[in-house]
C-alpha cells in the first residue's frame, strides 16, 4: 500500500528536521493572519482540524497501537508534538486578527485577547511550548480548550450563521466539556465522591465562562464607522458631522443620533442594542436588527430626544449583543 510507503517518508523528513513542521504551522498561521478576507474556508478546516486534534489527545494511546497495526510502524513521539503544535500556532494565529479588530481595547475585552496572544506567542517558543507548557496534561489540556474556544468563536458564525449568543453557547459548552480530563488530571482523591466534584467543577467553569462573556470580544461583529450627530440623511443612510462635544441647547432643539455600521458575517441576521448611558448610569436600551453581507458594514441607528432634566456630563452608547458582549462603544460630552 502507499501509505506504508509514504508514512515512513514523512516520519523520516521530520526527524532529520525536526523544525519543519513548527516553522510550517507559523507561516500558514502568519499567512492565515494576512489573509482574513478568506476566512470562511480556513475557519471551516481550522474547527475541524482542532476538534479532531482533541480527538487525538483524548485517544492518543489507542490510536497509536492502531496505526502501529495497520502500517507496521509507530509513530514517534517528536512527531505527534510538532503536529500538535502546528495546530495550536495556525488555531491562534488565525483568530488573532478577529479578535485585535473587535476588541474593546479600554474594556474588560484587552485581558482576553491579551490572554489570546499570549498563548499564541507560547505555541512558537520551544522551551517554553516543550519544557513549561507540554509536561503540565492539566495545564496542556487546558491551553487546548482556550484555542479551540477561540477558534469556535470565530468559525460558527461564519459556517452556520449562527448569532453570536448561540455561537459562544455551543463554543463554551464545547470548552467545558472538554475540559473534563484537565480537572480529571488534578483531582487525584480517588473517593465515591470524585465524580461528582467533576461534574461540579466543570458546571462551575461553565457558569463561570458565561458570567465573564462581557470580556469576551464578539469575534465575527466589528464597527466599521460610529458617529454621534444631530444630522443623519435618511435617503442616503448617511450621518452628519460626528461631535464629541454637545451643548444642552443643541441636544434639546435637535435630539441625537447615535449611527454605527456593524460588520457581520454574509447571511448571519442578529439582534443588537444601542445602551445610552450618562455618568456610567444606563438611560435607555435601543433594540435594533443587523443583517450581514456588506464589506461597509449594515448601518443603523437610533434617534434619542428624551434626555433626562439634567443632561450635562458624560455619555456612552454602547453597541452590544443580546448576549451582552460589547461591540464598540461612542464617546460624548453634554456641556451646559
Amino acid at each position: 500500500m502507499i501509505w506504508r510507503n509514504l508514512l515512513p517518508s514523512l516520519v523520516a523528513l521530520v526527524q532529520r528536521h525536526p523544525g519543519l513542521v513548527a516553522i510550517f504551522g507559523f507561516a500558514s498561521g502568519l499567512a492565515s493572519f494576512l489573509l482574513v478576507e478568506r476566512h470562511a474556508e480556513l475557519a471551516q478546516v481550522l474547527a475541524s482540524v482542532m476538534l479532531v486534534s482533541w480527538l487525538w489527545l483524548m485517544l492518543e494511546n489507542i490510536l497509536r497501537e492502531r496505526i502501529a497495526q495497520w502500517f507496521g510502524f509507530e509513530l514517534p513521539p517528536p512527531l505527534l508534538r510538532y503536529a500538535t503544535q502546528m495546530i495550536h500556532q495556525e488555531s491562534l494565529f488565525f483568530v488573532l486578527p478577529f479578535f485585535f479588530i473587535t476588541t474593546t481595547w479600554n474594556s474588560g475585552q484587552a485581558l482576553f485577547t491579551g490572554l489570546l496572544g499570549i498563548a499564541a506567542l507560547l505555541s512558537i517558543i520551544d522551551p517554553l511550548y516543550y519544557r513549561w507548557l507540554a509536561p503540565k496534561r492539566w495545564l496542556f489540556l487546558a491551553y487546548h480548550s482556550l484555542a479551540l474556544f477561540a477558534v469556535l468563536l470565530t468559525a460558527l458564525p461564519i459556517i452556520f450563521q449562527l448569532t453570536t449568543p448561540q455561537s459562544y453557547q455551543l463554543a463554551l459548552a464545547a470548552s467545558a466539556v472538554l475540559s473534563f480530563p484537565s480537572l480529571f488530571a488534578i483531582i487525584t482523591v480517588r473517593r465515591w465522591w470524585r465524580g461528582l466534584l467533576l461534574v461540579g467543577l466543570t458546571l462551575v467553569l461553565a457558569a463561570g465562562g458565561w458570567l465573564a462573556r462581557v470580556w469576551v470580544p464578539p469575534a465575527t461583529l466589528w464597527l466599521t464607522e460610529v458617529a454621534v450627530t444631530i444630522h443623519l440623511d435618511n435617503k442616503n443612510r448617511a450621518p452628519g458631522q460626528s461631535l464629541k462635544l454637545i451643548s444642552v441647547a443643541q441636544l434639546r432643539s435637535e435630539g441625537l443620533y447615535a449611527y454605527t455600521a456593524i460588520n457581520a458575517p454574509r447571511g448571519l441576521s442578529e439582534r443588537i442594542y444601542h445602551v445610552w448611558r450618562h455618568n456610567g448610569r444606563e438611560i435607555e436600551r435601543i433594540a435594533l436588527d443587523i443583517h450581514g453581507g456588506r464589506k461597509e458594514g449594515y448601518r443603523a441607528w437610533t434617534h434619542k430626544q428624551n434626555f433626562p432634566g439634567q443632561p450635562a456630563g458624560n455619555w456612552q452608547v454602547q453597541v452590544l449583543t443580546e448576549a451582552g458582549q460589547m461591540i464598540g462603544v461612542l464617546r460624548f460630552k453634554v456641556a451646559e
